[in-house]
């Protein structure tokens, strides 16, 4: 049975993360990253790229063999963990391999959330949750004149834009009331919602489907209205949720992720988590999952440096939510509690919607201090917001200023900060 002083479950931006963090502090010590991926490394970020054509997939990888063979890490692929024996320290894989690890951080990711929808098991549909699903989505769309997108967040967005610039007819379906909901307030999703149908895209808000058959290589999907739509291709954005089923009998501790602490230790000795499949502290308290691509590199980087009892290692900060999207070249941000209710006597808000330039802004102030912060098509540095709430800066002296003009503001407390 091979072993390994540290193993990583997962290959990408957490599991990555820990093993340099690793490295720093532990140049010999046996270290092994299973991936249940075909290929080398890669963001799941891009992928919407490839469907566009904008990036190649040879051309997307974060780490090549060389740096493997380089920083002594044994890339396995094509090894999908199924079972994890937290007794006999061991993980077992699909292909019926058993690997016994010391120390052993599972950054397993998340999976396409699919929700059940009559007729859906007998119908070909998409996700975009790996490179091949872009592979073939990419493929389809030269084949398609009609979509429909389940799915009004980022990655549906994204991807009815794409399909649209290709020429294909969309109607994007979303249970909510406005697109992109996690991230904007309704003001500022209509503006995004305009955009797209400006440029021919059918915004379907607060519908779900109720049913969906197959007809010819397509599908026509009925709606809980009623209505139907036919479409060659279905796509499938509903969300993602953490891979736990290998968890089963392990005794680790789950909830809507592993449960992790600021260190991202779980419940069971010489095991953590990272990443997308982790539910660790809050920003603001409690325990979520953060799913965005800074939240896994820092918790990467902590339990990589737990791992190797690194004793000046920081623990984990507390996620704080940072997203950036770009459509039809026009651009949004969303950091922190960019959605927070205008009743909470705790929370100012500030509000600025200019519909005749398209143009929206949100600040959200807690005693003084940024806590949230969402624009549409108005620049403002997003990592800087970010880190304004981070180190919880007394915006109170620069307030004014701040509501006002926001960059050049935040752009010049940081600019003392980090001298």
């Amino acid at each position: 049975m091979p072993r390994s002083k540290y193993l990583i479950v997962g290959a990408s931006h957490a599991g990555l993360e820990a093993a340099a963090a690793i490295r720093l502090h532990d140049a010999t010590g046996t270290l092994t990253m299973l991936t249940r991926d075909s290929h080398l490394p890669y963001s799941p970020t891009i992928l919407p790229y490839v469907v566009s054509g904008r990036s190649r997939p040879d051309n997307i990888f974060l780490r090549d063999e060389t740096y493997f063979a380089k920083h002594r890490v044994a890339l396995v692929r094509g090894a999908a963990v199924v079972a994890v024996d937290t007794q006999a320290a061991s993980v077992r894989t699909d292909t019926g391999a058993d690997w016994q690890y010391e120390r052993l951080l599972l950054a397993t990711g998340a999976a396409p959330d699919v929700p059940p929808v009559a007729g859906l098991d007998e119908v070909p549909f998409h996700v975009l949750r790996t490179l091949d699903d872009a592979v073939r989505l990419r493929d389809a769309i030269g084949r398609a004149e009609s979509a429909v997108v389940l799915g009004a967040g980022l990655v549906g967005m994204h991807a009815a834009e794409n399909l649209t610039k290709s020429g294909v007819g969309v109607s994007v379906i979303e249970k909510e009331p406005h697109a992109l909901s996690g991230y904007f307030s309704a003001a500022a999703s209509s503006i995004i919602e305009q955009t797209f149908a400006a440029n021919g895209v059918r915004m379907r808000m607060g519908r779900t489907l109720a049913a969906v058959a197959r007809q010819g290589r397509g599908c026509t999907v009925t709606l809980d209205d009623g209505s139907t739509l036919a479409a060659d291709l279905l796509l499938i954005c509903t969300g993602v949720k953490p891979a736990l089923a290998h968890l089963d009998g392990s005794g680790v501790a789950t909830d809507r992720g592993i449960l992790v602490d600021d260190r991202m230790r779980t419940n069971v000795a010489n095991l953590w988590a990272a990443g997308d499949v982790a539910q660790g502290p809050g920003f603001w308290g409690g325990r979520l999952v953060s799913g965005i691509l800074p939240s896994a590199v820092q918790q990467g980087g902590v339990a990589g440096a737990d791992m190797a009892e690194d004793r000046g290692a920081k623990p984990f900060s507390g996620a704080v939510p940072l997203n950036t999207y770009s459509f039809f070249d026009r651009h949004a941000i969303s950091v922190g509690m960019s959605t927070a209710n205008h009743g909470n006597p705790d929370l100012e808000v500030d509000e600025i919607v200019d519909e005749d330039r398209a143009t929206y802004r949100r600040i959200v102030l807690k005693e003084g201090r940024l806590v949230g912060i969402a624009t549409v098509n108005e620049f403002v540095d997003p990592g800087i917001m970010w880190q304004l709430i981070l180190r919880r800066i007394d915006l109170a002296p620069l307030k004014a200023a701040f509501l006002a003009r926001p960059r050049e503001t935040g752009r010049l407390l940081m600019s003392r900060i980090w001298r």
